[in-house]
């Protein structure tokens, strides 16, 4: 409950700045590139380093490659249908095909299902959707930006990208026990990356941009918090007969709302900030009523 608490108060706070005009228009990209440079890395080298593998795990890491494939042909083909611009469709690929599992969804699963829950919260955010944001991600982004880098170009982003970085040499480092003064120091790091995104996400809101997104935001929210999960939920449980705590978490996990780092990449990247914006503001508020529902339909798996 704090932690949900931390969110809405940042995220109001960013609205009332902004109305203000106490910080400058550039506050979000300033904040934006703190959260991927130093709170991103500081996580990922945080909570890489102690995963414990399960027999479930590669449903839980594919649940979020799954996802984000889903969203990648069905926004594509919205695309052509109704005749959207490549920005718009890369935001929807982007925030409709990555969800808010960390600092949004950790919480959500610490209500619902217990603090036991986190640690395959955290498998299906680190090894899935993390790694989905840090490779397929900023490959979207960099396919659908106006400049419409060369593959080279493209790789090179992901190589560079640093939260991808920190995921390499954490890896690297399982074998070596961090210091407790360096664990401390990654901790308190990362801890600034909930506040200062829903800060970012707040700034940047305009609730007038809602005229002239409407279809494309129910669009977008329809398939990240109920079309998407259902498909995910049909492949787990009908045909594969996936059961247990862990995969109920993983299902969960499916229903959340857009990932705000997501809607940061694809503001840096110029694929409509103004759509990508409204699908994080407006699914973390809708989500709370659809994960309630998903949990009651998740209680038999």
């Amino acid at each position: 409950m704090n932690n949900l608490i931390l969110l809405i108060i940042c995220f109001i706070a960013g609205m009332l700045l902004h109305r203000s005009r106490r910080m400058p228009e550039n506050t979000p990209a300033v904040l934006n590139g703190f959260i991927i440079h130093v709170s991103l890395p500081a996580l990922t080298l945080l909570y890489i380093h102690d995963l414990k593998f399960t027999a479930d795990i590669g449903l839980m890491a594919a649940m979020a490659w799954l996802l984000f494939g889903l969203s990648a042909g069905f926004f594509w083909l919205a695309g052509r249908w109704l005749n959207l611009s490549r920005g718009t469709v890369g935001a929807l690929m982007l925030t409709g095909g990555l969800g808010n599992t960390s600092f949004f969804g950790l919480p959500m699963i610490e209500a619902y299902y217990g603090h036991e829950g986190i640690a395959s919260g955290i498998i299906v955010d680190q090894l899935g959707s993390f790694l989905v944001l840090s490779t397929l991600g900023i490959i979207v982004a960099g396919l659908y930006s106006s400049g419409r880098p060369a593959a080279g170009e493209i790789a090179r982003r992901v190589v560079l990208f640093p939260p991808f970085v920190a995921l390499l040499v954490s890896l690297a480092l399982i074998p070596v026990e961090y210091a407790p003064w360096f664990t401390a120091l990654l901790k308190r790091l990362g801890d600034t990356l909930a506040p200062l995104a829903l800060l970012s996400v707040g700034f940047q809101l305009r609730l007038g941009h809602l005229a002239g997104n409407g279809r494309n935001l129910a669009l977008g929210l329809g398939f990240k918090l109920l079309l998407a999960p259902l498909l995910i939920y049909l492949l787990y449980v009908p045909l594969l007969g996936a059961h247990g705590q862990a995969i109920r978490v993983t299902l969960f996990d499916a229903a959340m709302p857009p990932m705000i780092t997501a809607a940061i990449i694809a503001s840096e990247h110029d694929l409509d900030p103004e759509l990508a914006t409204l699908m994080v503001a407006a699914g973390l508020v809708i989500s709370f009523v659809t994960l309630s529902g998903w949990w009651w339909v998740l209680r038999a798996v």
